[in-house]
């Protein structure tokens, strides 16, 4: 019974005037080899008199765990043990992503993802809080919208698999401090201001029923360390594990907002800033999420671009990965410099847009990737760097110490390693001391749903982050300023991207200097 959840077939014998024991005390007693206290629910007590005598005395029964004690939360005819689920839940201001499991096996059996409905009152979660501040009407109204999109991602796996998902056993929900204050009815505004103390961040199990939730389990909130470093980075790191290893390693989950720890089984150092939305495809003019028909690889070969598209569908905008493949590969070719500015000569592809009075390349007929867009760009990516960096000279180390790089997140599971490293987001490291983690708030979710002693990991896991503020780091800015060229303005920090684009220059002039004496032949 490692994990959250367990059912157990029970053959009990029926009540004689020899044996007058209740209904009840019969369970118990069969529950007798389970060293933790066990308690009926209301709702399992009120079953006892439909089941059992109708069961004939066969019955299974369903045990959750609430952080304390086993919870026997429902009542079924027959042997039904088999049947053993639970949902694992990554609450993102974006999209909420939800995991059925099948808690015996372990195997994932349907996932889906689906938008968070807060969106409607604010695309960034500070247009959110603002919107709640001093407003229980409001607040009520981001709650029921966070509960709208559990409900949807609930429904869409019991279309999916045809399984009741509120017979699961347990549900384990990984978010920001954020997602998690709206989700419980909680003001967030204290997580954006100073002094910067969040009214909660130590939840663990709640019975399903207080938050909304139409569950007859305990729901378990994954604790948070600060106030921009939530549960999903702690469930992120029970996934990923960095806090049990011997050498250094990096933890790096970046989106909208970047939550990075560094550090091994000895300290563990944490820091989180706003990234930018550019980086998911946000605040680019043709930049989209990663839906259909968006851009997600490119390729620039022989004045040509290459491109690859969700569902193979028609270019209609250009997302994350797409954009840090189009920056790389335009760096790379010469057609833009260490600074982000388009060198026109390049390319008859490159033009002047009258109208925004900037330059702008055409990546695909009627979509242009503007100047402006690759400053917005090159901002978000050397915020992200210089965490990193700021981090490590913090502890007087450099990238050379680190072991392993995880990079996690939706940006960070589809992102080309090469290009990251060639733009500068990635530090120039052999690409496979680069591990891209995925969704790690997903993935901790779900370690934590089927084994429950990593559970009792938490609050050491919490003892050892130590919070570092960046706006208290004297020269953050300067180190920003300096990230903010591609790769680096220290050029010599990135051996390998200027060796390839040395390469791939001389292959130009070669490629030019034939093609003129062609044309002189004609």
């Amino acid at each position: 019974m490692t994990g959250l959840c367990h059912k157990k077939y029970l053959k009990l014998t029926p009540p004689t005037e020899d044996d007058s024991r209740s209904a009840q005390i019969r369970i118990l007693d069969a529950l007798s080899d389970i060293t933790e206290p066990v308690q009926f629910s209301m709702k399992a007590l009120r079953q006892l008199s439909s089941v059992c005598a109708s069961a004939d005395w066969k019955i299974t029964v369903s045990l959750s765990w609430d952080g304390c004690k086993w919870l026997i939360t429902n009542l079924e005819a027959g042997d039904t043990a088999s049947n053993l689920y639970g949902l694992a839940v990554d609450l993102g201001s974006t999209t909420v992503v939800m995991q059925l499991l099948d808690c015996i096996s372990g195997k994932v059996l349907a996932q889906t993802s689906v938008r968070n409905h807060q969106r409607d009152k604010g695309l960034e979660i500070l247009s959110r809080i603002f919107y709640s501040k001093d407003n229980p009407k409001h607040l009520e109204e981001l709650r029921q919208l966070t509960l709208k999109s559990i409900l949807e991602g609930m429904e869409n796996i019991k279309k999916h698999t045809g399984i009741e998902v509120r017979q699961c056993g347990a549900m384990v929900i990984s978010g920001n401090n954020a997602m998690i204050h709206f989700l419980v009815g909680l003001d967030p505004f204290p997580i954006f201001s100073s002094p910067y103390a969040v009214w909660a961040d130590q939840l663990g199990f709640y019975p399903a029923q207080e938050l909304g939730l139409p569950l007859s389990c305990p729901v378990y909130l994954v604790p948070a360390r600060a106030n921009y470093l939530g549960g999903d980075i702690t469930s992120g790191l029970i996934d990923v594990n960095i806090q049990e290893k011997e050498q250094i390693q990096v933890f790096f989950d970046v989106g909208t907002n970047g939550e990075l720890v560094i550090g091994n089984k000895d300290f563990l150092l944490c820091g989180a800033g706003a990234a930018g939305p550019a980086l998911e495809g946000e605040a680019v003019r043709t930049g989209m999420r990663a839906t259909a028909g968006a851009v997600t690889d490119v390729k620039l070969q022989k004045g040509a671009f290459l491109l690859s598209t969700i569902d193979n569908l028609p270019p209609v905008g250009i997302c994350g990965s797409g954009i840090v493949d189009l920056l790389a590969e335009l760096y790379l070719n010469g057609w833009v410099d260490n600074k982000g500015h388009f060198v026109p000569d390049m390319s008859e592809k490159i033009a002047w847009q009258p109208k925004e009075q900037e330059y702008a390349v055409c990546y695909s007929p009627g979509l242009w990737f503007y100047e402006s867009d690759i400053q917005e760009f090159l901002k978000a990516k050397a915020a992200a760097s210089t965490m990193v960096e700021i981090l490590l000279q913090q502890m007087g180390l450099g990238i050379q110490d680190v072991e392993t790089f995880y990079m996690a997140g939706a940006f960070g599971v589809h992102i080309n390693k090469k290009s990251a490293v060639t733009i500068g987001m990635y530090p120039d490291i052999p690409l496979e001391r680069i591990q891209q983690a995925g969704n790690s708030s997903l993935n901790g979710a779900a370690k934590l749903l089927l084994n429950r002693n990593l559970i009792d990991k938490i609050p050491e896991l919490l003892s050892m982050m130590t919070y570092l503020q960046f706006g208290a780091v004297e020269n953050f800015l300067h180190e920003m300023v300096a990230a903010t060229a591609i790769p680096h303005t220290n050029l010599e920090n990135y051996p390998s991207v200027e060796a390839e684009r040395k390469k791939r220059m001389e292959e130009e002039r070669i490629s030019q200097a034939r093609f003129s004496v062609r044309k002189r032949c004609r």
